[in-house]
């Protein structure tokens, strides 16, 4: 199960339900795919084919729906 928190700009902000216990977010449009670290900050993790404008892009949708992305995962990981 991977649950989707927000769809914004094309770009899909989910996280996988069997992952690892820090809290992140993944990230898809088309064949693209990164995940970010939500703790201690936000930061890139990891970076599958989006150039570096697309992750200063996706790192400002995160950072602008930071709340939303912590209630969310605290909902459904708690």
């Amino acid at each position: 199960m991977s649950p989707l928190f927000i769809r914004e700009k094309g770009y899909k902000f989910y996280v996988h339900s069997n992952e690892e216990n820090r809290m992140h977010v993944h990230v898809e449009k088309g064949d693209n795919e990164c995940k970010f670290w939500m703790n201690p900050v936000i930061e890139l993790s990891e970076n599958f084919g989006f150039k570096i404008f697309e992750i200063n892009e996706i790192k400002n949708i995160i950072e602008n729906n930071e709340t939303k992305f912590r209630e969310n995962w605290n909902k459904h990981f708690c």
